[in-house]
């Protein structure tokens, strides 16, 4: 079948390439959740990956946009999984579908939770250095962004009255950090802290 124009005139990055970013970030990956973000350097990467720095610095420019690649990997994930559950919850009531929504978009997944505290761990790191304050700036406004789109296409009912989609975006994203940080020994009071949050959002949509 032959390729369109638009297709030939947009170059692909060579398939070894695309093997090479795969394998560091699946090495970083494993390495930033095991013994945290600080406490991996570059050279970890490249030996877990089995590449050496060049390859590293062929792909990524630096430690960071490593991280964030692999952030964005995990975002693009929860907003499929989103989608799916919106599918799934069309049939419910008004009322208990938005409950529904909100809960799914409030808890953390024991898969999820390590980056999740990655996630924190990098903030925190950030608010100490202006330069990588600004690419978590950046990189919060990308998430908003596609929280918002995800809501005005298939959540509306999650947009309070008077509310913006990006404001409701930027509301739950900032309640889910901070529910992590209340809940990371689990047990029953993190459940309860999530009923209470969950109770309260879906209560300002009625």
């Amino acid at each position: 079948m032959n390729s369109s124009p638009a297709e030939r005139s947009t170059p692909r990055p060579p398939r070894r390439r695309v093997h090479t970013r795969a394998r560091l970030l699946s090495a970083a990956g494993e390495l930033f959740l095991s013994v945290g973000y600080a406490r991996t350097n570059i050279e970890d990467i490249c030996t877990a990956a089995g590449y050496t720095r060049g390859a590293f610095y062929s792909n990524f420019a630096a430690k960071e946009d490593l991280l964030l690649a692999l952030f964005d990997e995990q975002a693009a994930k929860r907003m499929s999984e989103l989608e799916h559950l919106n599918a799934a919850a069309e049939p419910l009531r008004p009322e208990e579908r938005a409950r529904r929504l909100v809960e799914a978009l409030l808890r953390v997944e024991a898969a999820e939770a390590g980056w999740m505290l990655l996630f924190l761990e990098f903030r925190l790191l950030a608010a100490r250095t202006s330069e990588l304050a600004d690419r978590v700036a950046a990189h919060d406004r990308t998430v908003t962004a596609a929280v918002a789109t995800l809501l005005e296409r298939v959540l509306p009912e999650l947009v309070p009255p008077g509310a913006s989609a990006e404001q409701a975006a930027q509301v739950i994203l900032a309640a889910r950090e901070g529910l992590l940080a209340r809940t990371t020994a689990g047990g029953p009071a993190a459940e309860e802290m999530l009923n209470a949050a969950t109770a309260v959002l879906a209560g300002l949509l009625d």
